[in-house]
């Protein structure tokens, strides 16, 4: 009797048992149905905070609509997608080709969204109470205008008004991987972009008029991310006063290829990644960097006139990069008619290897220094303005290695008043390249040139013929 009432037990429990594996897959297959939700005007939805952002799962779409009127919300996404089926949150634009406008003055966030930090950013990817120890995952942000998170501007809260801090950005990643920020126009923030993740890719935006006047410490771009790259984008002036750098990095597996620099204190500011439990310092990609096939240009009244900076700036030099920096193929200039220092390397535990750029001084009353007095230098067949020197400094304590460097008054551009940087048929004889070596051609090579700041197009596959980041 015993054991026939142990076999009844055992089958009550298989038959729960199977009850509740259908019960879970008919749940997940629920719950895995993707679905678009269409916000504007004529849409389903009239108010982003009427997505339910909440709930998203793989595959969801989120489609913000163009409107005369900004939308004036904020939000968080924490959810994970899939490689195969990412959340996707893209603007679409007018037919003249207006991206959506979101503006932090004034932000609503919907009732249904619990989450910490709401004064660092606009939209924000990361951690939220209504999701407990939900780690976002392959997000992609497209096609939106961001604007307007910083101490001038407030958003209410619980009958008052709350001002977003100095730091905060127009698309703030809390944390996160495998998420894209893909062309958005981000302005008038403390940080345009402030990035903490990793498998991080940003790509044909345009970041520009973010920074607080009178202080260093706010960037168009602010990241610390374990694999990140910057392609295709235009990286603009900061606002008025603002003495942040364009794009400040403290990342591992920094890739920087084919984008547009202007203005900043400094344009490129690679430095340690203030890694206390060395999460970043000690990755592998922590200690190679590469930036290539960018224009890179320091403006007449830019602060510093330091260009990079590569290294560290923290007290613990342990923490440094302490690698090398391959750069290589950039067109850089400077209107400055003072001195101009290419590079600020933090010591000679670091290293530059420089190859098939140009740099160049667009004002001839202008003074060029290849660094400031530390690193170690390799330098194989670039241009440099006639008259440049080693260190802006009065020693130069670091090493030099080169080998057909040209220099001279002008590299030969088709038209410099109008930004074409391209070299002159007459010019491209003397100005060819040298081919890349070894991983560095196979893992990253040059494929693109700029159209215009904000467009580029292929190459015919092959190395470029010349040298800097413009060829035919």
């Amino acid at each position: 009797m015993s054991c026939l009432r142990s076999e009844g037990r055992g089958l009550v429990a298989c038959l729960w048992g199977c009850l509740l594996v259908i019960s879970c897959r008919q749940l997940f297959i629920y719950a895995a149905e993707a679905r678009t939700y269409s916000v504007g005007p004529e849409q389903a939805f009239s108010r982003i905070s009427d997505v339910p952002w909440e709930g998203l799962v793989s595959g969801d779409r989120v489609l913000i609509h163009w409107r005369r009127e900004p939308y004036r919300e904020k939000w968080v996404v924490c959810s994970r997608g899939t490689r195969e089926q990412p959340i996707v949150v893209s603007g679409v634009p007018s037919e003249s080709g207006e991206l959506p406008v979101v503006d932090g003055r004034g932000a609503l966030t919907r009732k249904e969204l619990d989450f910490w930090n709401q004064n660092r950013g606009i939209i924000k990817i990361g951690g939220a109470s209504h999701a407990p120890g939900i780690h976002p995952a392959h997000i992609v942000i497209e096609n939106l205008d961001v604007r307007s998170a910083r101490p001038a501007y407030s958003y209410p809260s619980s009958n008052q008004e709350i001002p977003y801090r100095r730091d905060a950005a127009a698309i703030y990643i809390e944390s996160g991987e495998n998420i894209t920020i893909r062309n958005c126009h981000l302005s008038d923030s403390g940080n345009g972009l402030f990035v903490n993740g990793s498998g991080i890719l940003v790509e044909h935006c345009s970041i520009q008029g973010n920074g607080i006047e009178e202080s260093g410490t706010e960037h168009n771009v602010y990241s610390a991310a374990d694999g990140i790259v910057f392609q295709f984008n235009h990286f603009g002036n900061l606002r008025a006063a603002c003495l942040g750098n364009n794009l400040k990095d403290r990342s591992a597996g920094l890739v920087v290829r084919h984008n547009w620099f202007e203005g900043g204190s400094r344009q490129l500011d690679l430095v340690d990644a203030e890694d206390h439990e060395g999460r970043l310092v000690n990755r592998l990609g922590y200690r190679e960097t590469f930036v290539y096939g960018n224009v890179i240009e320091e403006g007449a009244g830019d602060s510093r006139g330091e260009m990079i900076h590569y290294g560290g700036d923290s007290v613990n030099r342990h923490w440094y990069r302490r690698g090398v920096l391959h750069f290589y193929h950039n067109t850089v200039i400077s209107h400055r008619i003072d001195l101009t220092t290419l590079f600020w390397i933090s010591s000679n535990e670091e290293k530059v290897e420089v190859r098939n750029n140009i740099f160049y001084l667009a004002d001839p009353r202008g003074r060029l220094a290849l660094s400031r007095d530390r690193g170690i230098f390799h330098l194989e067949n670039n241009w440099l303005s006639r008259g440049w020197v080693k260190t802006s400094r009065f020693l130069f304590l670091g090493e030099l290695v080169e080998t057909r460097t040209v220099s001279g008054s002008a590299p030969g551009f088709v038209d410099e008043e109008a930004s074409d940087y391209r070299i002159r048929p007459s010019f491209q004889s003397a100005r060819q390249s040298s081919p890349l070596r070894g991983a560095v051609a196979q893992r990253y090579p040059v494929l693109f040139t700029p159209l215009s700041k904000h467009e580029w197009a292929y190459g015919d596959g092959g190395a470029p013929v010349v040298i800097g980041a413009v060829f035919p």
